[in-house]
């Protein structure tokens, strides 16, 4: 056992045997944001065998204020957020292996990102993700560590543990989403309470210590904090968590999605019929009517008629400054068309 964890170890709740059990894991984080860096670096840190990390987004400066693993360095190379995770968790431990995938999580390919997981950590900032996610989670019967933060409050609980609610039994329980980053901001702070509370029952459950599967809030600026029992929430036809379930967020939706992402001023495309981008022929045929292009293996990025657009290779398009869906697929589909 490499002596980097002696202090880990030598907390008895863990122990020898739990680091072994921790090194003998497979952690798949979603979302490589605030959350997802700052439970990346702990798990990474603490030696997670194997971490998964998948993200569908690039690096933006307005990222740098609370998203721990990156630098400025990362913004102006335009980096995905996994590229940019997975560099620095490599530096930080370079015993343990680390995946990543530039990809949006979509009912296509939750289940293949979920299977012979550990566990999963929810580091999105969208409701729709983490229901898709607790869908698959149900199905493959692995558990599933909600996290999410705006403003200065935050909010955790542990899904898939004992007889417990999902996420879809408690969805009208849940304070209503709207509070988002882009209406009321988010501190620093409150990521790291809620990545430690993940954290730390993660660590629990894998080492096999019991875990507390309260509903968790809390409020930092204000000191609010609750602990909420909600096991007689459970819902006994709950189409995702009951003996006949159907999972019906796995359902794939083959129409065109949009989305505006959450603290940004931009549009998410994704066009089910486009296959894989090929980003080089691509980028030279839009050259003459773009500028500022920017071209790597990852991405093509660059500004079109004042908007500033990101072509990734499974053929999602983000387009920055605007929030207006039919305004951003009628850039793109000037642009490709």
């Amino acid at each position: 056992m490499n002596s980097r964890y002696e202090k880990q170890q030598l907390f008895q709740p863990i122990g020898e045997g739990g680091q072994k059990k921790i090194q003998d894991a497979h952690v798949l984080i979603i979302g490589a944001g605030a959350l997802g860096s700052a439970n990346s670096e702990m798990l990474a840190r603490a030696g997670v065998g194997k971490l998964t990390i998948v993200d569908r987004d690039i690096l933006d400066w307005s990222n740098l204020q609370r998203q721990q693993l990156y630098k400025e360095q990362d913004v102006l190379d335009q980096l995905p957020k996994a590229v940019a995770a997975k560099k620095r968790i490599s530096e930080i431990n370079s015993m343990i292996e680390v995946e990543t995938f530039i990809a949006d999580v979509t009912a296509k390919n939750v289940e293949k990102l979920v299977e012979g997981k550990t566990l999963v950590v929810d580091a999105t900032d969208n409701i729709e993700t983490r229901l898709l996610v607790n869908d698959a989670t149900r199905k493959a019967d692995i558990p599933f560590f909600m996290g999410a933060i705006v403003a200065s409050y935050g909010m955790i609980y542990p899904i898939g543990l004992g007889d417990q609610p999902c996420l879809h039994c408690l969805l009208d329980a849940l304070p209503p989403h709207t509070l988002t980053c882009d209406t009321s901001g988010v501190i620093s702070p409150i990521v790291q309470v809620v990545a430690a509370h993940q954290v730390t029952n993660v660590f629990q459950y894998i080492v096999g210590a019991e875990v507390d599967l309260k509903l968790k809030s809390f409020d930092l600026w204000t000191g609010e904090h609750a602990a909420i029992n909600v096991k007689t929430l459970k819902r006994p036809d709950c189409p995702s968590c009951c003996d006949q379930a159907t999972y019906p967020f796995l359902s794939d939706n083959r129409q065109t999605r949009a989305a505006v992402l959450c603290g940004r001023d931009t549009v998410q495309l994704t066009i089910p019929h486009m296959r894989k981008l090929e980003l080089r022929p691509l980028a030279t045929a839009i050259q003459s009517v773009v500028s500022k292009l920017i071209y790597n293996e990852h991405l093509i990025a660059c500004q079109y008629l004042d908007h500033r657009m990101v072509l990734f290779k499974d053929g999602r398009i983000l387009v920055h400054g605007t929030k207006d869906i039919v305004k951003a697929k009628a850039l793109t589909a000037k642009l490709l068309g």
